[in-house]
C-alpha cells in the first residue's frame, strides 16, 4: 500500500488522532488556567487550544456528515470548518505578537498590527459565508470537497479566500517566530517551544502548498486530488503535534524544572537532616500528603532549629584552622568554607554528647553568629557528602600541626 493509499484507508479516523494529542494538552495546561485565571495569556493559549481541538474534529468526516444531517444543508460544514481553520490562523498571529511584546506593550504599532489581525480575519470569515450563501453546492462532499467544487463559481472563491487567509497567517507568524528565537537573553525552555512552533508553521506551509497546488490543477484540467486527499492530511497532523508542543513546552517545561529543583534541593540536604537527627534524637514527622515545596521549607527548618543549639558547641576557631588547611588543600575558598563548616559540626555534634570534656565550644552566656551556617545549609550538606574530602582535610590538617580533632572520622 502506498503513503497515500495508507491515508486514504484511515482517512475517517485519522483526524483523531491530533485531536487527542491536542486533548491531551489540553488537559495538561488546564489545571495551570484555571490557577492562574487571571493571566491572560494562558487564558489565550488555552483559547486556542480549544480552538485547534475544534478543527480536527470538524474536519473528521463523521462530523462533517453529522453537522450537514443535523442542519439539512449540504456542506454547510465547510465554511464552517473554513472559519475555524481562519480563526486559528488569526489567533496564533495575535497571540504570537503579543507573546512576544508582551501584553502590557501599548505601543502604536503592536496596537495598529492587532486591529488590522482582527479586521481583516473577521473580514475573511464573513466573507466565507456570504460566498457559500451564494454558491450552488448541492452534492455532499466528505474528503475532497476542495477539488471538487475547484471549478465552481463562488464556492471556488471561498475555498481560495481561506487558503490565501491560512497562508499569510502561516508565513507571518513563522517569521516573527524565527525572528525571536534568534533574539539574545531568552530562557532556554521558550526557545526550545519556540523551536517546535517555528517548524510547526512552516510544516503549515507544506500543508498549504499542498492544497493550493491540487486546486490550481483543476483549473487547469489536471487532476492531483491526491495532494489534498493524501498527502495534505498527515501534514496538518504532525503540524499540529508540534505547534500544540510548541505551545505547552514552556510552561510545562519550567513546571517541571521547578518540581526538579525543589526535589533536587530536599535530596541535597539530606545528609545534613540525618546528622541534625541524630543530634536531636528525632526527625521530621511524616505527612502523607504535602507538597514537595511543604517538605523542603520542613527540612529546612528542622535543619535550622537544630543548628541554632548547636552552634554553642561549634569551636570557630577550629572551624577557621580547618578552612586554613582545606584552602591549604587546594579547594576553592566556598568549598572549603563548606567543608570546615561540615566538620565544625560533626564536632559539634560529638561535643554535644560529651559535654564534660570542655572541648571548645562557646562560653555559657555568649551569643554565637549564625547567619552565614544558616544560610549554607545546601552547601555543608553537600560537603557532608564528600567523605574522602572530609577525610583528606582531617589527615591534611594533622600533618600540618593544626588540631582538628574531637569530631567522629566519616564512614
Amino acid at each position: 500500500m502506498t503513503p497515500t493509499g495508507f491515508v486514504s484507508e484511515f482517512y475517517p479516523s485519522f483526524w483523531w488522532i491530533p485531536a487527542g494529542v491536542l486533548t491531551a494538552a489540553l488537559a495538561i495546561k488546564l489545571p495551570t488556567i484555571i490557577r492562574l485565571w487571571a493571566d491572560p495569556m494562558l487564558r489565550a493559549v488555552g483559547g486556542l487550544l480549544v480552538l485547534a481541538c475544534a478543527v480536527f474534529v470538524f474536519v473528521a468526516p463523521s462530523t462533517i456528515a453529522l453537522v450537514n444531517r443535523v442542519t439539512g444543508v449540504p456542506n454547510i460544514s465547510a465554511p464552517w470548518v473554513y472559519s475555524l481553520l481562519t480563526a486559528f490562523g488569526g489567533s496564533c498571529l495575535l497571540l504570537i505578537i503579543a507573546w512576544r511584546n508582551g501584553l502590557s506593550d501599548r505601543s502604536a504599532q503592536t496596537v495598529r498590527a492587532t486591529r488590522w489581525v482582527v479586521a481583516v480575519y473577521s473580514g475573511v470569515i464573513a466573507a466565507l459565508w456570504v460566498l457559500f450563501a451564494l454558491a450552488d453546492a448541492p452534492v455532499e462532499r466528505l474528503r475532497d470537497l476542495d477539488t471538487y467544487y475547484a471549478d465552481t463559481p463562488y464556492m471556488r472563491e471561498m475555498i481560495l479566500l481561506y487558503l490565501l487567509a491560512h497562508t499569510v497567517a502561516t508565513v507571518i507568524t513563522s517569521g516573527l517566530i524565527w525572528n525571536w528565537v534568534r533574539t539574545d537573553g531568552l530562557d532556554a525552555w521558550l526557545r526550545w517551544g519556540l523551536k517546535f512552533l517555528g517548524v510547526g508553521y512552516a510544516i503549515q506551509l507544506l500543508f498549504d502548498a499542498a492544497k493550493l497546488t491540487a486546486v490550481a490543477a483543476r483549473w487547469g484540467g489536471r487532476r492531483l486530488d491526491w495532494l489534498s486527499t493524501g498527502v495534505a492530511p498527515p501534514i496538518a497532523c504532525l503540524s499540529a503535534i508540534l505547534i500544540a508542543v510548541g505551545f505547552i513546552l514552556p510552561h510545562a517545561g519550567q513546571y517541571l524544572h521547578d518540581r526538579w529543583r525543589v526535589r533536587l534541593a530536599h535530596h541535597e540536604l539530606r545528609p545534613l537532616y540525618l546528622l541534625m537527627r541524630t543530634a536531636n534524637g528525632s526527625g521530621v514527622p511524616f505527612v502523607l500528603r504535602s507538597t514537595a515545596e511543604l517538605r523542603l521549607i520542613r527540612r529546612e527548618t528542622f535543619i535550622r532549629d537544630v543548628l541554632l543549639p548547636l552552634a554553642r558547641h561549634i569551636d570557630d576557631d577550629r572551624r577557621q584552622r580547618s578552612y586554613e588547611a582545606a584552602l591549604a588543600l587546594g579547594h576553592e575558598p566556598g568549598r572549603a568554607k563548606a567543608l570546615a563548616s561540615a566538620l565544625a559540626i560533626q564536632d559539634a555534634v560529638e561535643a554535644r554528647r560529651r559535654p564534660d570534656d570542655g572541648a571548645g565550644g562557646c562560653e555559657p552566656g555568649c551569643d554565637p553568629d549564625t547567619t552565614d551556617l544558616l544560610r549554607e545549609i545546601g552547601a555543608v550538606s553537600r560537603a557532608l557528602r564528600r567523605t574522602d574530602d572530609l577525610l583528606a582535610l582531617r589527615a591534611g590538617a594533622r600533618d600540618a600541626g593544626v588540631r582538628v580533632a574531637g569530631g567522629p572520622t566519616p564512614p
